[in-house]
């Protein structure tokens, strides 16, 4: 696998030293009142956070998918909702880069970079969950007194960061009769205002769902209701072009969820390792009775596996080929030992694992959002079966 630069692991080294030192001693406070964590996002702006995948000339980090996924583990481990925080916003920073027009690029990415302006991704409908292709929000195009300009209309839900995310990269119709429908999309850079101002006419963000675990940033319903943006807002500038381009985000959502996912387990994991050496029963540590020394062997074997296997779908990103069957892989494996290193963290705990006393509960909580979001492992499985079979017809590895 690709090691990283120094420059890489020294940002590494001060994500891991911001977690210890600002995120542990204070992610209870927000986390049990599920109050949006304003003063540590404040300082990830400050330390370029929101700018790891945006181009150095705009102002980023411009840093590989490799560090980009270990930026995300180690921010996870300390909350996820953190790594969550950065999740869609890095998805559509890497959208502009990589298919952005020149003027989409000067635009938004330099703000970006900094957090001045945050960005998410909207796909999901009330009506679709994973299924796109039945996707019913769309944008017409109507010529006006300024220029052409797009009238959308439909709806978008768990949005995350919806209310404090001044651009939305939406994925919707722009030609209704195109069959296949996926050939008839376009990603569409909608501007919202955020919280720097009001929302414009036709655009309203629903109060935030309640959820059972990732607390703090706000998951919401969006709605478009002959919202106009100029025809311009199109990404790239040439529409129905949007499912290719979203469909190469996702592979760097889902490295970036299956870092997440890394993030808790690591978590669950030192925290079952660090009681099972405090806690004694029978006269000795707890670890040293078989059942619960097999739990900790498992769980660190689980855990590295799907590290392994998180960095070597970022390393084929990298390199710059198609990485959507390691990707799903890694987001499949990853977030299914999560949920099973939290659950096994909680057996080491014993009756403590079940209390809000310790952090294992919260890691319990936290870790079905990697199984379920940017695509529900049900459907990440079909579309692992289908690649293995696509690449077999070429004789390709898989």
């Amino acid at each position: 696998m690709t090691s990283l630069s120094a420059d890489e692991e020294e940002m590494i080294a001060l994500v891991r030293e911001f977690v210890d030192e600002r995120v542990k001693p204070e992610v209870r406070r927000f986390e049990e009142s599920d109050t949006y964590p304003e003063p540590l996002i404040e300082e990830m702006k400050k330390l370029g956070f929101f700018g790891l995948l945006a181009p150095a000339e705009h102002g980023g980090v411009d840093v590989s998918t490799a560090a980009f996924a270990r930026v995300t583990e180690e921010l996870a481990r300390g909350w996820m909702s953190l790594a969550g925080a950065i999740g869609g916003h890095s998805v559509i920073t890497y959208l502009i880069k990589t298919f952005g027009t020149p003027e989409q690029q000067s635009t938004y990415l330099p703000r970006m970079a900094t957090g001045e302006l945050r960005a998410t991704m909207a796909l999901t409908e009330p009506s679709g969950g994973s299924d796109l292709q039945n996707m019913r929000t769309y944008a017409v195009r109507e010529s006006g007194a300024d220029g052409d300009d797009l009238v959308i209309n439909g709806s978008k839900t768990w949005i995350s960061n919806a209310a404090h995310s001044g651009l939305v990269g939406l994925l919707c119709r722009t030609d209704r009769d195109a069959n296949p429908a996926h050939a008839g999309m376009s990603v569409v850079l909608v501007e919202t205002g955020g919280e720097h101002g009001p929302a414009p006419a036709g655009f309203e963000v629903s109060p935030k769902i309640p959820k059972l675990g990732y607390k703090g940033v706000e998951a919401c319903t969006l709605s478009f209701d002959g919202m106009r943006v100029p025809a311009t807002a199109v990404l790239g500038g040439v529409p129905d072009r949007g499912w290719g381009q979203m469909m190469r985000g996702l592979e760097v959502g889902r490295v970036q969820v299956a870092a997440r996912a890394l993030g808790v387990g690591q978590a669950a994991l030192e925290a079952a390792v660090a009681y099972a050496q405090q806690r004694e029963s029978f006269g000795k540590p707890i670890w040293k009775h078989q059942s619960v020394g097999n739990l900790i062997a498992d769980m660190a074997t689980k855990m590295r596996a799907a590290r392994l296997l998180t960095l070597d779908a970022a390393d084929r990103l990298d390199s710059g080929v198609r990485a959507d069957l390691e990707a799903g892989m890694a987001k499949l494996f990853a977030s299914e030992t999560a949920m099973e290193v939290a659950l096994d963290a909680m057996r080491v705990h014993g009756g403590y694992g079940f209390s809000r006393e310790f952090d294992v509960e919260r890691y319990f909580r936290d870790a079905p959002l990697m199984i379920l979001g940017e695509g529900t492992n049900e459907i990440q499985r079909n579309v692992i079966a289908a690649q293995v079979i696509a690449r077999d017809a070429k004789n390709e590895k898989y």
